[in-house]
């Protein structure tokens, strides 16, 4: 035993690498490097050159006290922004949202989510407290979920939060789309895929998209006889656009989430 200590010390003073694993290298490498390797036992109890960077546990080299010396970290974020102001006033535009990076990925770890979200928004009011953004002739909308963020006071400090109008409903009957709507995947503009030809939608109409003089929002189409065509975009992509025909105005909208938006 003492020969073979001795044997091994030798061995380790000609190359002294020899009985290191990844631990005792100090390395830990992302990706594949061909350079982060060390003299020792494998996992698979083969002695020799054996890696420590993050492709071995895919190539099978890794040395014995990988996964020990270097543990997968998940990436980590941190909690999302409030959503900023609109980018401009008086027409269609975006606000968006950020995360930080908490913890980077290491080792192989979960890659991190997205870090901005973007949706789309229009503001009633410019930075001088003018009322505006009610000239437009389609209708633009989005999804409700969204009426659950926006408030009267901020958008239009026209409306007061003691205004007892609680707004109106506008079924529509879809017409036509363009493909683009069916294109959206991301997360906030998602909604657009549940548009289709045929479908009764419902819209919502509450300040401040609501005009605080006439009591109506842009688009509505509440002066159509029902045969008249009018034309609809949706917020956040401006390339899914279509048109409806009015169905009728009632107090409540009635139809399923994903059929239920609003006038912006």
């Amino acid at each position: 035993m003492r020969t073979l200590w001795l044997a091994l010390c030798a061995l380790a003073r000609l190359w002294p690498g020899t009985l290191a694993g990844c631990a005792e290298a100090g390395r830990c490498c992302p990706g594949r490097d061909a350079a982060c390797f060390v003299r020792g036992w494998r996992l698979d109890r083969v002695y020799g050159t054996c890696f420590c960077d993050q492709a071995c546990r895919l190539t099978g080299d890794c040395c014995f006290d990988y996964a020990r010396a270097c543990p997968a970290r998940p990436c980590i974020v941190g909690e999302w922004s409030p959503w900023s102001g609109c980018a401009d006033q008086c027409k269609p535009a975006a606000r968006v949202r950020r995360r930080p990076v908490q913890q980077e990925p290491l080792n192989g770890g979960a890659p991190c989510p997205p870090l901005e979200e973007r949706a789309g928004c229009l503001d009633y009011s410019t930075p001088q407290g003018q009322d505006c953004g009610h000239s437009f002739v389609p209708a633009f909308i989005t999804t409700s979920a969204f009426n659950k963020e926006r408030t009267r006071q901020a958008a239009s400090p026209r409306w007061s939060t003691d205004t007892e109008d609680t707004g109106y409903c506008m079924e529509f009957k879809t017409e036509s789309l363009t493909p683009h709507c069916a294109l959206e995947n991301r997360p906030l503009t998602r909604w657009m895929q549940y548009l289709r030809e045929g479908y009764t939608v419902c819209v919502d109409c509450q300040p401040p998209a609501m005009n605080s003089v006439s009591l109506r929002c842009s688009g509505d189409g509440l002066d159509s006889d029902g045969n008249q065509t009018l034309h609809w975009q949706a917020i956040g992509n401006p390339r899914c656009q279509g048109t409806w025909k009015k169905v009728r105005r009632v107090d409540q909208c009635s139809c399923p989430a994903v059929h239920s938006f609003i006038f912006i």
